[in-house]
């Protein structure tokens, strides 16, 4: 057993969950956010069972709807004094277009905005950690990524491109954190962990769900959810990556990313807009202040 503390979201199925077994196998105290709060406890009794570890809590939190997550923020804020890793993992790709309550494309409040507010939240419970992680999973289908955009009319969506986007914007928002983080002690790395045998895209229908999954089997690719986590266990968990910041890996190497992802202005566009679009309090007294005083190119201290 050990003191440190992991936060994994997407944590009741896939790689959220495979991730979050591997680490509570090695000791690791694991904190599950996912949407459902039945999964949460299922998930969390058979990780107890696997792993003989009881260190395991939930957060219940729809990524997708801000007031959520800033509602985990304050109740993980006051049921932790720490968290050592932070693995933001869920993520869903929408064929269809869809807002949320709060007026935000699907999948950009998913894959990005929810993690962005989320991140930027636990910022100082994660500084009081001895070499905090911050672990972004992200896609190779970021290369395909352009233009990222709250798109509010169907007819101007296109769910494959959205999605790439999305994942674009993980990799940009690394780049980002990382320089702003610079000095903190924390790391903020990204990670494609390549096709796995999962739930994903099942939302979107039986056919999408088996084509995605064939498109992988026919390259020999497809992996297991244990085998794909084993990247983000490795981020978590390696001394071999204990200074290493503002990097993708796909597997246990780093790699270059697409041109546009090393776009300093595409950095901070985005970092402005993500601040807009999640709501973030700017008042002179917030934390979210603070942060957005990084967007300026201003470090923590």
């Amino acid at each position: 057993m050990n003191d440190k503390t992991c936060l994994v979201t997407g944590a009741t199925s896939g790689i959220g969950r495979a991730t979050a077994l591997a680490l509570s196998t090695m000791g690791y105290g694991v904190i599950l956010l996912g949407r459902n709060d039945d999964k949460l406890k299922k998930t969390g009794r058979h990780l107890k069972l696997k792993s003989g570890n009881d260190r395991i809590g939930a957060c219940p939190c729809d990524l997708s709807e801000m007031a959520q997550v800033r509602a985990a923020v304050v109740r993980l804020k006051r049921d932790y004094d720490k968290i050592d890793i932070l693995i933001n993992n869920a993520g869903a790709r929408f064929l269809r277009h869809a807002l949320t309550t709060e007026g935000l494309e699907m999948t950009l409040a998913t894959n990005h905005l929810g993690h962005f507010v989320l991140t930027l939240g636990l910022i100082e419970v994660l500084k009081r950690s001895a070499g905090p992680r911050i672990i972004n999973v992200s896609s190779g289908v970021h290369f395909a990524g352009g233009v990222i955009e709250n798109i509010l009319s169907a007819k101007d969506y296109d769910g494959r491109q959205q999605y790439a986007n999305s994942k674009l914007a993980n990799v940009l928002f690394t780049y980002a954190l990382a320089e702003r983080v610079g000095g903190t002690g924390i790391t903020v790395n990204a990670v494609g962990p390549g096709g796995v045998a999962t739930n994903f895209a099942r939302n979107n229908g039986w056919a999408h769900w088996l084509k995605h999954r064939m498109y992988y089997l026919s390259k020999r690719q497809l992996l297991t959810p244990a085998q794909g986590a084993e990247p983000l266990v490795f981020l978590a968990s390696s001394e071999d990556v204990g200074g290493v910041t503002g990097k993708y890996f796909v597997g246990k190497t780093a790699t270059m990313t697409s041109r546009l992802s090393y776009d300093t202005e595409a950095q901070e566009r985005l970092w402005a807009e993500s601040v807009a679009w999640g709501g973030i309090d700017l008042s002179p007294s917030s934390p979210g202040a603070r942060e957005e005083g990084r967007s300026t190119g201003h470090r923590v201290n």
